[in-house]
């Protein structure tokens, strides 16, 4: 096996393991919490092969939905950044047709990432007004949110 096949290899089996083996560290996260791999990967690496192509360089495979399976539908090549804005944790916000996580809200509007989640998650401000009412920073005896 060459190199480039050891990583698609390790992907698709370290995928397997964390969704199966209670043995790793990573199972409560994943199969713990009900994450399966479908039947279709489960059964053949080649399968898998043909449904995601080879990992490109730098991408690790990501589920879109954070709260579904493994499977084709579900699954894309993605790059570390790209997964750190598809966490459970993060804050997505859907506002006028776009859906961003709050640090990207911050970036696209010039707002600190502490100020819209502030607004959103502290003050229960709605979506509209968290990302549409101007900050107060340049005013010190106003309330800086």
């Amino acid at each position: 096996m060459s190199s480039r096949a050891d990583k698609d290899y390790l992907a698709w089996r370290q995928m397997i393991v964390r969704c199966t083996s209670k043995k790793c560290a990573s199972y409560p996260r994943y199969g713990g919490r009900g994450i399966a791999v479908c039947e279709r990967w489960t059964k053949s690496f080649a399968h898998f092969m043909e449904d995601m192509g080879p990992r490109p360089e730098g991408m690790t495979i990501e589920r879109i939905n954070n709260d579904g399976a493994y499977d084709q539908s579900n699954c894309r090549w993605a790059t570390r950044i790209e997964q750190a804005k598809n966490r459970r944790s993060n804050i997505l916000l859907e506002f006028d047709g776009e859906k961003h996580c709050l640090g990207d809200w911050a970036k696209k509007l010039g707002f600190t990432y502490f100020t819209l989640y502030w607004r959103y998650a502290i003050a229960g401000w709605s979506i509209r007004r968290t990302l549409t009412t101007p900050s107060r920073w340049a005013e010190p005896d106003k309330l800086w949110i």
